[in-house]
């Protein structure tokens, strides 16, 4: 009985619980890259406006 009860609990799982689900770090560490590369893509093409916008945020601050 404990072996049938044990099979129809393994047939009405999910998949992703099967499989061992460590995480997925490349995919994490591609994402990281990425980011920061459009952060600096990003920096490099806007500089003077992002300066701008964050000095007059800073000043309405004061």
């Amino acid at each position: 009985m404990e072996l049938l009860t044990r099979l129809l609990l393994v047939l009405t799982l999910p998949r992703h619980r099967l499989r061992d689900d460590r995480g997925d770090v490349p995919g994490w560490v591609l994402v990281t890259i990425m980011t920061a590369g459009l952060v600096v893509v990003i920096w490099q093409l806007g500089e003077e406006q992002l300066t701008a916008m964050l000095q007059a945020a800073l000043d309405q601050v004061r």
